[in-house]
Parts: C-alpha cells; sequence; structure tokens
C-alpha cells in the first residue's frame, strides 16, 4: 500500500482503517501479541532467558509498563532493550522538520501546532523509519538536566526576535526527542539525584520545566533502563521515587547451563575466521567446554568478588584467543587446519585476567595465578566427564616408572604425536576421549593434550610451569591442624560436576 504523502491523505488511511494510529505502547503491545500467536521467537539471539526473563519482560510490555532491568555485567541487559525496536511498527508519520517527531494527527509542540494550523490537510508528511525510534544514553555524572530535558537557546530567540518565555527559543534534550520512540537509560544508577528527580512527571503526568518554564509536554514514549544492582552503594542509587514510578523491574542473570552458556559463546564469538590466506578452524567440543566451565568457576571461586560478576564476554574473549593462539601455531608449522588445545587455553590468560575482580586474598596471589587456577578447576571438571570409560592407569603407571614427555604450546602436531607416541596407549586413551580424534593428525594431538592436562588436573600426573610432564609428587606428610581443612572436600561445580580443591 502506498503512503500517504499529505496530512489529508493520512487521515481518510486512518479513518478507514488502513493505518492504525496509537500510542508507543499500544503499538508495541499489539505487535507483541500478533508475535505470540506466530509462536516464533521473541527476541532472536537473547539465550537463556526463555524460562526466565522473557516471560517477565512480556507480562511488562503486556502491561504497558516502563521497566528496569538490573543485573550484573554481561547479562544482555542492552541487548535486550535494543531488540524492543523489532515490537515497532515499519514506519509511523511525523510532521516535517519538528524536533520531537509529532504526531500530525496530534501535534504537541508549537513549532508542529503551528504548521498544521497554517497547512492544514495539506500539509507534507514525512516517514520516520522503526531504527530511528530508539535513543539510548549512557549515564554518566556529568549528564545535566539540559542533556536529558533541554534549555532555553537565547540565540535561536535573538535570531527569531522572539521572547525567551517563548516555547519556540527551547533546544530540546534527548527525551523530547524521543517522543513516539523507546528511550533507554543504562546504568541508570550512575544518573546524578537530580537528574533522576526531573524524570518523575515525564513518567507519570508528561509535564517538563525548563529553566523555570513550564510546558505541557506528554510525550509518547516508552521509557526503559538498566541498572547494575551492586552499583547501588558502589557510585550512587535509583532514588526511591522514581523506582515507584517504574512500572516493572526484571532481574536478568547468567546462563543457568554450560549447553546455553557456549550457544551464546558460539553466537557471539569470532572463531570462523576469514580473509586472505585464513584457514579452517575445528574447535574440539571438549575445549568449548573448558572455556564456559572457566567463567563457572570463577563465578564461584573465593578469590573472585561476586559483586562485580564475571561477564559472559569472559568465555566470547577467551575462545578468540584460544583460536588465534592455534592459528599462530599451524601458520608457523605449515599446518593445514586450526585446532585449539587446551595448552592455548593457558595461553589466552590475557582475555581472562581483566574480566577477574579479584578479593583481597586473590590479589596476594595474583591475577595470573588465580587464572590458572581457574582453567585447571575448568579442565578437571570437563574432564571427569570424559574419562569414565577410559582406563588410564597404563600412561600414570609409564609416568610412575620415571617417564617424562616434553610438551608446549608451540609443537605442531606431528611434533606433539612423535613426542606423545613414547607413551604406550595415550594415543588409544585420546581416541576414546574424542571420537573425531583419529580424523587427522591436529585433532589428535589436541585429544591428547586434553588427556594429559585432564590427569595434571586430577593430580595424578605432575606438569612443570615449562610443559615437563613426569609422575605426580609423593603426598607429603599431614601435620594435624588446630582447624579442620577443606581442601579434600567435594565441591559442586556449577557445571553438574565435582570439583576436588
Amino acid at each position: 500500500m502506498a503512503r500517504p504523502k499529505t496530512l489529508g491523505a493520512l487521515k481518510r488511511d486512518v479513518a478507514a482503517g488502513r493505518i492504525p494510529h496509537r500510542s508507543v505502547r499500544a503499538e508495541i503491545r499489539q505487535n507483541l501479541i500478533a508475535r505470540l500467536k506466530q509462536a516464533g521467537p521473541l527476541f532472536p539471539g537473547i539465550i537463556g532467558y526463555d524460562d526466565t526473563v522473557i516471560p517477565q519482560l512480556v507480562n511488562a510490555l503486556l502491561s504497558q509498563h516502563d521497566f528496569v532491568l538490573l543485573g550484573l555485567r554481561g547479562q544482555a541487559k542492552s541487548r535486550i532493550l535494543r531488540a524492543l525496536v523489532t515490537l515497532l511498527d515499519p514506519e509511523v508519520a511525523v510532521v516535517p522538520g519538528s524536533e520531537i517527531h509529532d504526531d500530525p494527527l496530534a501535534p504537541l509542540s508549537a513549532f508542529a501546532k503551528r504548521r498544521v494550523q497554517d497547512e492544514g490537510d495539506s500539509l507534507p508528511i514525512e516517514w520516520l523509519p522503526r531504527e530511528a525510534r530508539y535513543v539510548e544514553k549512557l549515564a554518566t555524572p556529568d549528564v545535566t538536566v539540559a542533556d536529558i530535558i533541554g534549555d532555553i537557546d537565547p540565540i535561536k530567540a535573538a535570531r527569531a526576535g522572539l521572547q525567551l518565555s517563548d516555547e519556540l527559543t527551547m533546544h530540546y534534550g534527548l527525551l523530547p526527542r524521543a517522543n513516539r520512540s523507546i528511550f533507554a537509560i543504562n546504568e541508570l544508577p550512575d544518573l546524578a539525584g537530580r537528574i533522576q528527580v526531573s524524570l518523575f512527571n515525564i513518567l507519570q503526568e508528561g509535564d517538563v520545566q525548563i529553566k523555570g518554564y513550564p510546558v505541557r509536554l506528554p510525550l509518547d514514549v516508552l521509557m526503559v533502563f538498566s541498572a547494575n544492582p551492586e552499583d547501588y552503594t558502589a557510585r550512587g542509587k535509583i532514588i526511591t521515587p522514581l523506582k515507584d514510578r517504574i512500572g516493572s523491574e526484571i532481574r536478568t542473570h547468567y546462563p543457568r547451563t554450560r549447553e546455553a552458556a557456549m550457544a551464546i559463546t558460539q553466537q557471539e564469538a569470532w572463531v570462523d575466521r576469514d580473509g586472505h590466506g585464513a584457514l579452517p578452524v575445528d574447535v574440539p567440543a571438549y575445549v568449548r567446554e573448558i572455556i564456559e566451565e572457566i567463567a563457572f568457576q570463577a563465578r564461584v571461586d573465593s578469590k573472585v568478588d561476586k559483586r562485580s560478576g564475571v561477564s559472559q564476554r569472559l568465555p566470547i574473549t577467551c575462545i578468540e584467543n584460544v583460536v588465534s593462539n592455534a592459528e599462530r601455531r599451524a601458520l608457523l608449522g605449515n599446518e593445514a587446519i586450526v585446532v585449539p588445545r587446551v595448552a592455548d587455553v593457558y595461553a589466552a590468560l590475557p582475555a581472562l585476567t581483566g574480566k577477574l575482580e579479584l578479593e583481597y586474598e586473590g590479589e596476594l596471589r595474583g591475577a595470573d595465578t588465580v587464572g590458572r587456577d581457574i582453567v585447571r578447576a575448568a579442565v578437571r571438571v570437563v574432564f571427569d566427564s570424559y574419562d569414565d570409560d577410559a582406563d588410564v592407569r597404563g600412561v600414570i603407571e609409564w609416568f610412575d616408572m620415571g617417564g617424562t614427555l616434553q610438551l608446549s604450546d608451540t609443537l605442531t602436531a606431528a611434533e606433539l604425536l612423535d613426542e606423545a607416541g613414547k607413551v604406550q596407549g595415550l594415543a588409544e586413551i585420546a581416541d576414546q576421549v574424542d571420537t573425531d580424534a583419529g580424523r587427522d593428525s591436529a585433532r589428535r594431538a589436541a585429544a591428547i593434550d586434553f588427556v594429559l592436562e585432564g590427569l595434571h588436573a586430577q593430580k595424578r600426573i605432575s606438569r612443570s610451569e615449562t610443559w615437563q610432564y613426569e609422575a605426580a609428587e609423593p603426598p607429603r606428610r599431614r601435620i594435624r591442624a588446630t582447624q579442620p581443612t577443606i581442601e579434600d572436600e567435594e565441591l559442586p561445580s556449577p557445571g553438574g560436576k565435582k570439583l576436588y580443591n
């Protein structure tokens, strides 16, 4: 259907029911209802929230509520807010030249009212796409009322010969410019209290005061916010009257299962390298699982600050670094395929340590040491699920009889297989652990590396910092302590396995 180009044509189409005329909240609600009836995905790309966050979000939108998403960093809060754009109509009619996207059928600003009055049904109209109807502002302490609401523009008044009290002299802020749109504020607690106060009447009554001049602007806007609940005391808080005016409070969370976390990482991470000279990449399943388990282990580690959280960006950047280290090895060794190993995960520590906020104990040990301990714990949890049917006694006995194996993350697949060939039965165990290990040498080398590092993580063999594997150290003579320890207790793992510290 051709879009109407004048106000008169728009009125006829609205009267005939060919074009809907409704508020932003009603528009989102009706489009959401239509999507629910189709039984398709509501927000493609949002993973792990189907039974928790999404139902609460749908309830808030069906109730036509403003809402706030509360959650730690890296929980897809901003992504959810930006996905709301898909619930808007493809286009809406606006008055040309209006700073606040006035509705031609119900103008708000003095500028739009004057144009409609002067030009009547012959007024040309413009169409605003849905992508331009989402306005986002990151809250920072330096944000002013003028930024959000607006200010008097003396230059505009002087050029037009107007009094400063004239509404036409106003320079509208971000919020009025988001009229007929979605207005999102990220990290709301960082917004100064006086700025939060300025949002009160906008949310409830639609009143605005600019430099003491009262303006009645019943804006048509859906206001949504994100906040980190731990920031309430760290940098600021959402003041109580504003919280009272926000319709719904929805809490987000980190992925509850390793499978959901892997799906998020696979969606977001740049793993399949493209471009001239790029090699094909084959990431074994156990490497992906270890990378995700690192985040789970970090979130329960006593040396990592729980209030800060461990962002889901950690496994995303980690797997990118892991693939890059394997890619570097393949390029230097003239290999035909990139297959990451567990050793590459340790090489990716720079992608981990910057995302871990440590407690005092962790600071004393150092970020690298804590990172290595977390990786080792993740390897142990994942390897526990792979070695149930593998008989590794022969490998352990080989090391107990004095055998040593010198490896590194720079060895090519052929070199690693040559070294590992000294250990009788090791290659066969690798084939049991990874059924695809026999497909090519790079895949078998990665499986062997996984078996060795898994046995080391289980403390059944030992490994030095120079990657020399040898027999496990004999148990030290234990001295009775005055207080019981938990060194040998079984601790639950978020990945669903037993974790031995």
